[in-house]
């Protein structure tokens, strides 16, 4: 069972990661000055996230998935404090030779010169403007952007450069970047999209510990969709068993909050996440964890993960069949459209900063 100690994270554990060889060095030898710590109410000195700067070479990641509505993504930290046990990018911290467990919702990585770095791409010869992401694998607006801001310089940079751009959050922050925007939206350069996994705090608590509460997200997309900026309800994941049952709910509520589209993803388990989240069932759902493995199963050609493209997010078979039917249905009902690729304004773009528009900050 979770600690005490640790009851405002998802795991304790560090389990060992695929590449683990070594055991992991101190931190000790990290500049002080690159390193501080978040206080928490309900933490002591052994359970505080520490943020950890890199100097990135790169800020535009690029892929040619199928499953996803962009080619390009910046995220600006690696790791993430919310701690979704659930999340498929808890795998990535293992390159770094930190644990997909703990480590993942603790020691935070942050690119401390992504704004440089993508003035620098946007001026490069030959770049081509398609539509930026941010926050596809760990959350923009985690408890870090708080202080370091990175989220909404590089929102500052996109303004300047008339570039599109979207988002995906749980996170009530990105409300204090309205003022921005408001301004892409004026321009169609952007796009957000909320993440609603239930509508149970309760269930919120131990799949998402340090996430914002489910009416806090419904009141996010109450306060975007009022300042015109388009926003999508994603339901991720649908976990079979525990939160499914919520998905016609979840939608009826998010389309009376203003949200323009609805998409959901079934629950994936790449790599170091089964282990994780097989722990959390026995934790928390020990009588269900034979039904929610089952489902998952038929979801996967018998298999708890695949990660064929076109059926991964979606899964396969008369389950993912069934939910697919009752999503297209309760669109339908509630008026909502379903996310598709989004178009925004890419015509827009220039190399050359909008000089005029600095002054607006």
């Amino acid at each position: 069972m979770t600690s005490s100690k640790y009851k405002t994270r998802a795991t304790p554990q560090n389990i060992h990661h695929r590449f683990e060889k070594n055991e992991t060095v101190s931190l000790d030898l990290v500049e002080e000055q690159d390193i501080w710590w978040f206080t928490e109410k309900d933490c002591d000195q052994s359970d505080l996230t520490e943020l950890i700067r890199e100097e990135s070479k790169t800020i535009i990641s690029s892929n040619r998935s199928p499953d996803v509505p962009f080619e390009y993504s910046i995220n600006p930290y690696r790791g993430c404090e919310h701690g979704c046990i659930y999340c498929y990018a808890r795998p990535t911290h293992a390159y770094w030779d930190f644990s997909p467990g703990y480590d993942f919702e603790s020691k935070i990585i942050y690119k401390s010169n992504a704004v440089e770095l993508l003035k620098k791409r946007f001026q490069s010869r030959g770049y081509q403007c398609k539509p930026i992401c941010i926050g596809a694998n760990t959350d923009c607006y985690q408890p870090a952007e708080k202080k370091l801001e990175i989220t909404r310089n590089l929102l500052k940079c996109c303004l300047e450069y008339r570039h599109p751009v979207s988002l995906i959050t749980k996170s009530q922050l990105i409300c204090r970047d309205i003022d921005l925007l408001s301004e892409l939206a004026k321009q169609n350069l952007v796009s957000v999209a909320v993440s609603m996994t239930t509508l149970n705090n309760n269930l919120k608590r131990k799949l998402e510990p340090r996430t914002a509460s489910p009416n806090s997200r419904l009141a996010t997309i109450q306060t975007l969709a009022a300042a015109d900026i388009p926003v999508t309800a994603l339901i991720a994941p649908i976990i079979p068993a525990i939160n499914d049952h919520e998905l016609e709910s979840i939608i009826q509520i998010v389309a009376q909050q203003g949200a323009s589209k609805a998409a959901y993803i079934i629950l994936r388990l790449p790599h170091e996440v089964r282990p994780l989240f097989l722990e959390w069932l026995d934790n928390h759902y020990p009588l269900k964890k034979g039904k929610v493995l089952n489902y998952l199963k038929s979801l996967r050609k018998g298999q708890l993960n695949h990660t064929e493209y076109g059926k991964r997010m979606s899964g396969e078979g008369i389950f993912a069949k069934l939910i697919e039917k009752r999503f297209s249905l309760a669109c339908i009902k509630h008026g909502i459209e379903r996310r598709q690729n989004e178009i925004l304004n890419t015509a827009q773009f220039s190399a050359e900063l909008n000089h005029n528009q600095l002054t607006l900050f």
